[in-house]
């Protein structure tokens, strides 16, 4: 179970990043609230977590899962540059995160 709540914690990092630029500077209250919501549920999900997974590995993990999804959705959503050199460096942090998970 905790497996399971560290990636939706994960996922939810992506959200509450991608909030924190639509509020614009906070001056947006619809991203603003849920930014709030998700955040606090990123950041509790990963707290639950850590109680049966390893501080390192967890934070790792949970960091990895919303650097990636913030990136993709920056590339996909947002128009961010996609570069071979961009898709390879997600690919690195992929590959890291599932070696966590499989050394853990």
């Amino acid at each position: 179970m905790s497996w399971l709540v560290l990636v939706l914690s994960g996922v939810l990092e992506t959200v509450w990043a991608a909030a924190l630029s639509a509020s614009k500077g906070f001056s947006k209250l619809a991203p603003t609230l849920l930014f709030v919501g998700a955040l606090i549920l990123s950041m509790g999900g990963l707290a639950y977590a850590m109680r049966t997974i390893p501080i390192g590995t967890g934070y790792a993990i949970w960091v990895g899962i919303g650097a990636i999804g913030t990136a993709v959705y920056g590339m996909v959503a947002l128009g961010d540059p996609v570069s071979a050199g961009r898709i390879v460096c997600l690919v690195l942090i992929v590959a890291g995160v599932v070696g966590l998970k499989l050394l853990h």
